[in-house]
């Protein structure tokens, strides 16, 4: 119903349906992000060349250790947010703009800034897969960290002993 239709159910005695309240998705679950990266492998499996392949795994294997420890970085996090991206959402986008491109052009003809459509994913891909570099050792310094400091609690509790 528009507002015009409102008006007349409120003038007629007759009241609107209330309208379903619409909750937002809900976010990803690890078998689910870990099946985004995957059918993407898929995809380029026998179909893309070496380099595009080879940087989609490295970003796989990434996102295949980072997804267990996404809990730590908080539901809120930049960081989480980017990984989950990145797997269901900024590689796959980037390498089926590619797929869809006939080979031929993807892999000879220049597109932009002297470079191929196949130069402009595996620059991505390299940009994706650095990013989560950054953030998976953000959070194993962040692990190192705890450890470091329950070490010197635990010498500060019971003694120097071994841990000097």
């Amino acid at each position: 119903m528009g507002w015009f239709d409102d008006v007349v159910a409120r003038m007629s005695g007759r009241e609107r349906p209330a309208q379903p309240v619409e909750t937002p998705p809900a976010p990803p679950t690890s078998a689910e992000i870990l099946a985004s990266v995957e059918a993407v492998e898929e995809r380029i499996a026998g179909s893309a060349p070496a380099a595009v392949t080879a940087r989609v795994h490295r970003i796989a294997v990434r996102v295949g250790e980072m997804v267990p420890r996404l809990d730590r970085m908080g539901v809120a996090s930049r960081e989480a947010h980017t990984v989950v991206a990145t797997a269901t959402s900024y590689l796959p986008e980037a390498v089926d703009s590619y797929l869809r491109l006939p080979r031929d052009f993807a892999d000879r003809r220049v597109v932009s800034n002297g470079k191929t459509s196949l130069m402009l994913l595996c620059d991505q891909l390299d940009l994706l897969a650095v990013t989560l570099g950054q953030i998976s050792d953000a959070m194993s310094r962040q692990d190192a960290n705890a450890l470091i400091a329950h070490g010197d609690f635990l010498a500060d509790k019971f003694g120097k002993g071994s841990l000097e």
